[in-house]
This record gives structure tokens, sequence and C-alpha cells, in this order.
């Protein structure tokens, strides 16, 4: 007999207790549920979300691949958190060598004059963005030069007019042409000395140059070239100019703006400083040819129409004030004039010259009744007294001005000085000169008379004056007396107080050069489309303008080896003219 096994099977324990499970398999099931839940809840809580009050799982987990990506190179301290409204990214995440690279943006330039142009942003610095700094030469670039005035001049003893400081003697008023104070008998190659002392008086002078809109350099380049126009060789004409060169490339202020911010005088014509050859017997010297002269700005008696670095300045009139009473007493005055002659000549014919219209102009006023004229070829002292001069543009309503010798000459702020309307025949005698220092709408205060209608002898002056309406003339003569102030100098050693003389206005357009060159080198602006050779034509534009095109004057200036431009023979010959000229004073 099979005994039973002790165990009981399945198939039995199923037919046993109506299906009911023993305890120990619910135990079992029961532990499963609980390691499930328990495994669900550290996944949730511990892993996906460490922050229960941050985005949902997937929006931070994108959010902090956006942030990865937006990261520059460098690090950022304290990114900003991403938010839930965060739009995601379009794809979820790129392979590596495909991720796009951070873009760094390079901080602004700095450059060593912007401290300067900060000064104008201080309202309560009234020398904000005017302070000048003077270089401090050696004095065999100035000072010697004066201790050894009688070398100045071939025919003429500079010294007597190196006296108050470089004014001259004073005139005398026996024929009560003058005011009793502030005229002398002032050279008209005397701005070096001139602009140079009353830069001493500069109110806004500065030995900081990191402060300064411009860098003045009191280099006397006038009297430098005076001294070996006659009998030296090129390298004595040229010695001192490459002296200054190299001494000004040493300073610290120089590498600033490589010179563009430095200034100086030459109180000659700019032929006498561009000589284009170094054949001994051409003209003059080579200063402004000079490439690190180039760089700066050069104030001349006379400019070239087309060249960048040299700027007109008046000729030096006799009367030179010392406050504003004596200016304004001077207007009243001009204002009061009876004038008894419409128009009037004071200088000598160019018989050398075939291109000159002086002859012209002088037998026109000897027919004409309305003429007052003073013939300086015929030994007349008159032309040599600066009484008889202004005594004749006091009782004219207009005074002519040819060309000189060179487009420029004295005679002009003579007459304006005087109150008489100038007459001008070429665009170059002052209209593209001294747009500094008179308005550049002509019309206000002169009469254009086009030289080739004199010279063929088809224009009557006498006429063209005649036509223009006395309203018109009164107009004119008012807006001349008005200019007066900016076409002197005043005395160097006193200051005017409310009025800008011919100083205050070239220092004034030097700073806003230099100012508006800084400008444009912070924001790469500079205009790469300059063409030196139409610098009269920019010289013209309105503010803000920078186009040019063509131009009524374009006839007279199209052809630079006509009269008095950069051909060898003819600058080099106008040059010794007017060096010449110094003699009599007169041109």
């Amino acid at each position: 007999m099979r005994r039973r096994s002790v165990l009981p099977s399945h198939h039995d324990d199923a037919d046993k207790g109506g299906g009911k499970a023993p305890q120990s398999r619910l135990c079992f099931l029961a532990t499963l549920c609980v390691v499930f839940w328990v495994l669900i809840f550290y996944f949730h809580f511990s892993v996906l979300a460490t922050d229960p009050d941050g985005p949902p799982v997937a929006v931070a987990t994108q959010a902090r691949i956006a942030r990865h990506h937006d990261l520059p190179d460098h690090r950022v301290s304290n990114p900003a958190p991403s938010v839930a409204s965060d739009p995601p990214p379009a794809t979820a995440t790129l392979p590596k060598d495909e991720q796009p690279s951070a873009v760094v943006q390079a901080p602004p330039k700095e450059y060593p004059f912007q401290r300067a142009l900060r000064t104008a942003e201080n309202a309560s610095d009234p020398c904000g963005g005017r302070y000048i700094y003077v270089h401090q030469l050696p004095p065999r670039f100035n000072e010697d030069m004066l201790r050894e005035c009688q070398r100045l001049s071939l025919w003429t003893n500079m010294c007597k007019f190196m006296s108050n400081d470089g004014l001259g003697p004073p005139l005398d008023n026996q024929d009560g042409v003058f005011s009793n104070t502030g005229w002398h008998a002032t050279n008209q190659f005397a701005v070096d000395v001139i602009f140079g002392n009353r830069m001493k008086q500069y109110q806004c002078l500065t030995n900081d140059s990191s402060l300064a809109a411009a860098v003045f350099v009191p280099f006397y380049a006038g009297f430098d070239v005076a001294r070996y126009l006659w009998g030296y060789n090129i390298s004595m004409r040229d010695a001192a100019s490459h002296d200054l060169v190299d001494w000004l490339r040493k300073r610290p202020e120089w590498d600033v703006m490589g010179g563009r911010d430095h200034f100086l005088v030459g109180g000659r014509i700019a032929w006498d400083f561009r000589r284009l050859t170094d054949e001994e017997s051409d003209w003059g010297n080579k200063l402004l040819f000079m490439p690190a002269a180039k760089n700066m700005s050069m104030l001349v008696v006379e400019s070239s129409p087309w060249s960048a670095n040299d700027f007109a300045v008046p000729y030096p009139t006799y009367f030179h004030p010392a406050k504003d009473a004596d200016v304004f007493a001077w207007q009243d005055r001009m204002r009061s004039l009876e004038r008894p002659w419409l128009f009037s000549f004071a200088g000598a014919p160019r018989p050398g010259d075939p291109m000159s219209i002086r002859g012209k102009l002088i037998d026109q006023c000897r027919t004409s009744s309305f003429c007052k004229l003073l013939e300086c070829d015929l030994g007349e002292s008159k032309c040599h007294s600066p009484s008889a001069i202004m005594k004749m543009f006091q009782s004219s309503l207009f005074c002519l001005q040819p060309q000189g010798d060179s487009f420029t000459r004295r005679s002009a702020f003579d007459s304006m000085l005087a109150g008489c309307i100038p007459v001008f025949f070429h665009p170059g005698s002052a209209y593209v000169q001294y747009t500094w220092h008179l308005p550049k709408n002509y019309t206000r205060y002169s009469v254009f008379i086009p030289e080739a209608g004199v010279r063929n002898g088809n224009v009557s002056i006498e006429e063209i004056l005649k036509s223009i309406h006395q309203d018109v003339v009164k107009q004119m003569r008012e807006e001349v007396i008005n200019l007066i102030p900016r076409v002197i100098y005043a005395d160097p050693r006193s200051k005017l107080e409310t009025l800008k003389d011919a100083f205050d206005v070239s220092v004034g357009a030097i700073i806003n050069k230099v100012t508006q060159m800084r400008r444009d080198i912070i924001s790469n602006s500079e205009d790469k489309d300059f063409v030196e050779e139409n610098s009269w034509k920019y010289a013209l534009l309105e503010e803000g303008q920078r186009t040019i095109g063509a131009h009524e004057w374009d006839p007279f200036f199209s052809k630079p080896k006509d009269k008095g431009a950069d051909s060898t023979d003819s600058s080099a010959e106008a040059a010794k003219n007017s060096w010449k000229i110094e003699r009599g004073g007169q041109s």
C-alpha cells in the first residue's frame, strides 16, 4: 500500500477551504506593492523634481540647455533664471560639434583723447572742450629769432616791428584818421609773434595735455623761412623744420593723434613753405610737404586752395584794440563817415604779368570822376603811409581788391577796417581763403566781378557799382563794419571781453576741426573719399555737409598749373614778389 506525501500539492490546496490564499502569499504581494510605490515617489521627488516650486520637468530641462548655449566664453556671475513661460527651443539638443558658438561683443575701443572730449560735458567748467596745451619749445624755434631780428628781412629792419609784442611802433594821429590809442605800424608778416603772444593770454591754457582740445606749437615758421630765402641752400632753409618735426615726434603728446591735433602759425603765404623740388634755385622750404608736418594744421595769411593742411587767417591791420569799447567806438565812427568816392584803388600795375588786371583797373579809375586812385609805382610816398591809405578807404563806398602778386593782399583787410566794401575779381582773393572769418555768402559784404571781363575790356566797374541800390549798399557796409572785430588782432597785452577777434575765431575753428575729427574717429565715420585737390570746395560746405560737386568757381581752380598754384615757376615767382612788397607795405 503506497504512503501519502507529507506536503500538500497545489491541486490539493485549491480544492480546500473555498479558494482562500494562505497568509504567507498575501504578505509577499503587499511587500512588492509597497516597494513599487516607494521607488516611484523616490524617483519623482529626489531625481526629477528637486525644486517643488519649479517648472515642469520637461520645461526645466530645456531651460537649462538654453542657458548653457547662451553663456559667453567668459564666466557670467548670477545668470538670470529661466521661467516656465520661456519658449522651448526648436530642437532638444545638438551634437557637440554642431553647437552654436557664443558671440562675444568686444568692448568699445578707448582713445587717449576721450578725456579731453569729456571736459565739454562738464557744465561747471567754463573751459570745458576749449583747453589748449602749448609745447615748451627750445628757444631756437622762436625767441632766439627775435633776438636776431635784423636777419629776418633782406630789405627791412624788422626789429622795430617786433616792439610792443609784435605790433610795431605806435602810429601818431596828426591827421585825425585813427583813434587816439590802439594803432601801430604793424608789419603785414608779423602774425607769428602776434599770434604767439595772444596765445599767452588765452584763458583756457592747460599744463595737462590729456585735457587739451588742441596742441599749439609756438614755432615762428614765417620768421624762420624769411631768414634763409635769399642766398642759402635748401639744407639751411629746411634745417629748423626738420629739427622741429624730430623734436615733436619724440613727445608723448604727438602719439595721441600723430600730430593731427597740433597746429602752428606761419605769417606768410603758403607758397613760402611749399618748395616742390630739391633744386637750389627753387623757392622756399618744404615744411608743408614733410609727412609729419602734413598731419598738423598750419595757419598762414594765404593758403593753397588745393591743400588740406594749411588755413588762411587775416593779414594784420594797423588797429589792435585793448578793450571792447575801443572797437565799438571805431565801428560807430565808420558808420557816420561821409563817403564822397564811389570806389578807389591803391596799388601798382604788374606789367610783367599778362594775366594781371591791375593796369586795367588803374585805367578805369583814371578815366572815372567817381574813383580815387593812389598809383604806387609813381613814387607817391602816400602809398606807404598808413594814414593816407586809411583816409582814402574811409572816403570810399567800394575798394577795389584785385589779386596781389599771389591771390591775396593785406589791403583787403585795411579797407574793411575802414568800413569800405571790398570788390574782388578772383574767388581766391578772399572767398576760398578766409572761410573761418568771413561769411560764406560773399554777397553780404562784397562785390564780385570776374576778372576775365575786366581783362577783355567788356566790363565797366563804374557802371556795375552805380547799379547797386543804395539800400543794398547800406546793408553791405553795415555787414563789413560788423565784421571788423573778426578781422583784427587785439593787443596781445590785454584781452577783449565780449568780442572775438581774428585770434579767437582761428583758435575756435581749430578746436572745432580737431573735435570733429576725434568724434569721427570714435564713430568710424571719417571721410575716406576726401579729395585734397578739392579742399577749397570742402571749405565752402555748410555745417553738416560732406558731399561736394560741381561749383561755379571750378574754372578758377580747375587748372592747378595756373597763376599762383602748385607750379614751380608761378608759385615761386608769386612768393618772391610778395616778399619784395615788404619794403613798401602796400601791394
